[in-house]
């Protein structure tokens, strides 16, 4: 998907994509929850999440079961509806330490899709 995609800064995503990670980032469940359409999908270490009740779920247990320190990396812009966001952790997570894609799909101002993915 970065093959079809333009680097941008990452301060051009899109306000729903950078709120949702300053929230993921400080832990706050209900500022992250609040930006994903009713009916996202989230899809994290292969496990698909329908729907804000289950991505709810997700959340909390993401947040519990590792301390780390996210750091924005890149962005790229592959159209108006999709964005991917590279994300370098460090924490007590097996390996210790991880770049990550964020690839959003955007309903409007809305998060309709999220998979996180090495």
């Amino acid at each position: 998907m970065i093959g079809m995609s333009e680097a941008i800064d990452p301060n051009e995503l899109p306000a729903v994509i950078t709120g949702y990670l300053t929230a993921h980032r400080a832990r706050d469940l209900e500022s992250a929850l609040a930006r994903y359409t009713e009916d996202a999908v989230v899809t994290d270490e292969g496990r698909t999440h329908r729907g804000k009740h289950e991505i709810r779920d997700w959340l909390t247990r993401a947040a519990s079961r590792y301390t780390y320190t996210t750091t924005l990396v890149a962005a790229h812009r592959v159209d108006d509806e999709h964005y991917v966001a590279v994300n370098h952790l460090e924490g007590d997570f097996p390996g210790g330490v991880a770049d990550l894609r964020f690839r959003f799909t955007l309903d409007g101002d809305l998060i309709a899709g999220l998979v996180i993915e090495p």
